[in-house]
């Protein structure tokens, strides 16, 4: 998850496109002399001890590949920190989630003796699950205060795991038992005012459960791309919202110029429309071409 600050002055598309607005692996060295040092990358070990099986493909090696890759030195200057441990966490998850579901995954998490359990064939808590789980939230909360401590960071990159845009409010399924990135975007509007929050998810698979949590609320607006159809089903163009979902789905075998046609003619449109005072990224790398779990074909430099 990726979140940065909208500027004053909104960029045209093409420079969104280019990549000014985040700070992702994939930037030239270039561009990351100027940019590292105000971008906070927040990770912690303790993610990788998530564990739902060597059958899984959200497994703790999505951790180790990304260590690599960010330990090269143009990297050297990012601002490196573990998320803190939150007394607020279960409060920034209920603004999303249902109490009842927020007990029974602790619940479940906290029956050791009945470890690994499969919530479906994809959610599976293990013995140091629990720890992972908050952590992911407590980094995207972390991420917001940064962003607004007026300290100079500029770009937050949250490298957890288990991820959350399928979580529903009541609901884990597809690897995610929390809403990472919906529960940030709540937090920054509760805690600091931000007013229209914007989601911006570029994984192979539909957010639906940030589509949910945004269905009806017209200050946050969520735009996704993905291969369709593919789990879970949704994300069709005619789900709408109150007109503040955007779904651009791309069928399998697509690359570049369709991915890249999707987020120029109908997700930053949208979103140079809607001004948000604040952008989260749902940074889901699964259709890269070098990715065998479903059929798009980008490239390193369609991410960036």
């Amino acid at each position: 998850m990726s979140i940065k600050l909208a500027p004053h002055h909104w960029p045209s598309r093409r420079q969104f496109a280019a990549g000014t607005l985040a700070s992702l692996p994939f930037l030239s060295s270039t561009s990351l002399a100027t940019d590292v040092r105000r971008t906070l990358l927040l990770t912690d070990p303790a993610f990788a001890l998530h564990d739902p099986g060597r059958f899984c493909v959200e497994r703790p090696s999505r951790m180790h590949a990304i260590d690599v890759a960010l330990s090269g030195r143009a990297f050297d200057k990012l601002q490196r920190a573990a998320p803190n441990a939150r007394d607020d966490a279960e409060q920034a998850i209920l603004q999303v989630h249902a109490k009842a579901h927020f007990d029974r995954i602790k619940a479940l998490a906290a029956d050791t003796a009945n470890l690994p359990y499969a919530i479906d064939g994809d959610t599976v808590l293990s013995r140091h699950s629990w720890g992972a789980v908050v952590g992911a939230v407590c980094a995207g909360l972390d991420a917001v205060d940064a962003l607004f401590a007026g300290s100079g960071i500029k770009n937050a990159f949250c490298q957890v795991r288990p991820p959350g845009h399928h979580a529903e409010a009541s609901r884990a399924m597809g690897f995610c038992f929390f809403s990472n990135v919906a529960i940030a975007a709540r937090y920054a509007r509760s805690k600091y005012g931000a007013e229209r929050v914007a989601v911006v998810d570029f994984d192979v698979h539909h957010g639906n459960g940030t589509q949910e949590a945004f269905w009806s609320d017209g200050n946050s607006f969520y735009g996704s791309t993905h291969q369709m159809p593919l789990f879970p089903g949704t994300g069709a163009v005619s789900e709408t919202g109150v007109g503040n979902i955007h779904n651009a789905p791309l069928r399998a075998g697509d690359g570049s110029s369709e991915f890249r046609a999707a987020m120029e003619t109908r997700i930053l449109p949208a979103l140079d429309n809607f001004r948000p005072d604040i952008i989260l990224l749902s940074a889901g790398f699964d259709a890269h071409e070098g990715d065998p779990v479903a059929q798009l074909r980008l490239s390193d430099a369609d991410f960036a």
